[in-house]
């Protein structure tokens, strides 16, 4: 077996696929960054999670520019975009589609709803109600959506980007467990620094920044993209470091709930996607520890002690990567 500082026949076919297709990435990379000053690290796991098939969610306080950056990465591909305004009077059918009687065919022909695109933007997810948001439960997963027993398959490549404010909260439905579990990752943007703010005022004070964005890329070359990084090496050791750390998560005295075997496959195939977004064709450890926060933090639940001692999930997560020994080379032999 392979290590992860060791190359193999496949690592040099992945890196022809990395050095095609590295052009596509930078240009929408420029693209999101013209639009979201100042942080390259929110748009950067933004693409993480595009190209590791996952769904973002996009939590912050209002105005920072969340929808912006959800907007900003559709509009830089060319591929189908809805956006779902979620509201209390939503209602699932929205969502996933109905079937309507046609008098001419004499028959029921379905009608798809707003999921059927290959970037969803939900805007304020929360503030829809629980059987609203349950409606994404089943396209997050599976792809699909069925209605009246008929499955109906969703457009690859297929992602969920939404948002909510972390403050706010009447008439909010805070999203239960299940739906947080099937967002790969969760990101605060931040706000900016007075520079970045400043170059703001200058570039967008006069026009919306959106108008003049224009695709970059083909869902096409998404699509090869996320065959490349299907192909990055990951050695055992790492697979069992992956593992060790999700399993922190469901020991760990500070927490009620730990994070699910999902998180431990989200993990793995953002590393995948983080090391390929690198120029890299094998992931180091570096790649699962930078991304712990972000994939595991929002699915866990702290304890009453942690909530009085001022501790998030963010905190904990930290503490639990920085106490496990790092995999060591050989391991995996």
């Amino acid at each position: 077996m392979t290590t992860f500082n060791e190359r193999t026949s496949l690592d040099q076919h992945a890196a022809g696929g990395l050095a095609e297709l590295g052009s596509v990435v930078e240009r929408i990379r420029a693209s999101v960054q013209s639009v979201i000053e100042g942080k390259p690290e929110a748009v950067e796991l933004a693409l993480t999670v595009l190209l590791a098939e996952g769904h973002l969610l996009i939590e912050d306080v209002p105005g920072v520019g969340k929808t912006m950056l959800a907007k900003a990465l559709a509009r830089s591909v060319d591929c189908s975009v809805r956006r779902i305004q979620f509201t209390p009077d939503l209602l699932p059918t929205d969502i996933t589609g109905t079937s309507v009687f046609d008098q001419n065919r004499r028959d029921f022909e379905f009608k798809p709803g707003a999921i059927f695109a290959q970037i969803v933007v939900g805007d304020e997810i929360n503030r829809a109600s629980p059987k609203t948001q349950s409606a994404l439960l089943e396209s997050m997963e599976e792809r699909q959506v069925t209605v009246d027993g008929t499955s109906y398959p969703l457009p690859a490549p297929f992602m969920v980007v939404a948002t909510q404010n972390p403050i706010e909260m009447e008439g909010t439905y805070p999203l239960p467990e299940a739906q947080r579990d099937r967002f790969m990752a969760r990101i605060s943007i931040g706000y900016p620094g007075p520079e970045a703010e400043l170059q703001m005022l200058d570039v967008h004070g006069g026009a919306d920044p959106l108008d003049d964005l224009r695709a970059v890329a083909h869902a096409d070359d998404v699509l090869k993209l996320i065959e490349v990084v299907r192909r990055v090496h990951v050695a055992d050791e790492l697979k069992r470091y992956a593992v060790a750390v999700v399993a922190a998560t469901r020991t760990s005295p500070e927490l009620r709930l730990g994070a699910s075997p999902r998180a431990t496959l989200h993990l793995l195939r953002a590393a995948r996607a983080a090391a390929a977004l690198d120029g890299r064709t094998y992931v180091i450890p570096d790649d699962l520890q930078a991304l712990a926060v972000p994939v595991l933090a929002h699915r866990l639940l702290p304890t009453a002690e942690a909530q009085l001692g001022r501790r998030s999930t963010e905190d904990v997560v930290r503490d639990l990567v920085r106490a496990l020994p790092l995999p060591q080379p050989g391991q995996g032999r």
